[in-house]
């Protein structure tokens, strides 16, 4: 299968960058993981991916051969400006099911900085742990009915306070861009989109 090792694509110039944390386990979507990670470190970003697991090496969903930067027991203690789930299962199931991760995701909600998810993560992942709370949030459609305010649902993507929500493979570009518009600015989000020719950016969310 394909192999893919996510230093590949680090930006050189990560002076003052703001810090994201992606984690990933077997089974996470690999078209969502390596758009995230990708567009992100379009923008400038400082990314770590994160294995879950007590492996760095990852099999995807469509097993697509993954390698993480580290392990996530080692990077807990760090800060980030932005955590970031993909979807995909059992993927999201493994992330739900990682104590160290919830724990981070609890903190980094609570100290008011950005986390999202997509595809099943948001009903898988952040529901079950409480941290869509008087939230409103979007999500995979298959995975719909788990949320408690689906009202949105149907929209792309959703922002609520700090927390970003999304749909599918197909909406994970207009994912990281719009991070990118929290993270940086409308303009950077506009500057990357456009070398990639993001069809449905800027999107209202």
């Amino acid at each position: 299968g394909l192999f893919f090792t996510f230093g590949d694509i680090r930006p050189r110039r990560l002076k003052m960058s703001k810090k994201v944390l992606v984690p990933i386990a077997d089974g996470s979507e690999e078209i969502e993981a390596i758009g995230i990670i990708d567009t992100l470190r379009r923008a400038g970003a400082d990314v770590t991916v994160a294995s879950v697991g007590t492996s760095r090496n990852v099999t995807a969903a469509r097993k697509t051969n993954l390698v993480a930067d580290c392990l996530l027991s080692e990077c807990t203690s760090s800060t980030f400006d932005a955590v970031l789930l993909p979807g995909g299962m059992p993927g999201a199931q493994h992330l739900h099911d990682c104590e160290p991760l919830i724990a981070l995701l609890k903190h980094q909600a609570q100290s008011g900085r950005l986390y999202g998810a997509i595809c099943a993560s948001p009903a898988v992942v952040l529901q079950p742990h409480g941290l869509l709370d008087g939230k409103v949030a979007t999500c995979h459609p298959a995975f719909a009915a788990k949320l408690a305010n689906a009202s949105r649902v149907d929209q792309r993507v959703v922002v609520d306070g700090n927390c970003v929500t999304s749909r599918a493979p197909g909406t994970s570009l207009e994912f990281a861009l719009k991070v990118i518009e929290l993270l940086f600015s409308e303009d950077k989000a506009k500057e990357v989109a456009a070398p990639m020719l993001v069809l449905n950016y800027p999107i209202v969310a």
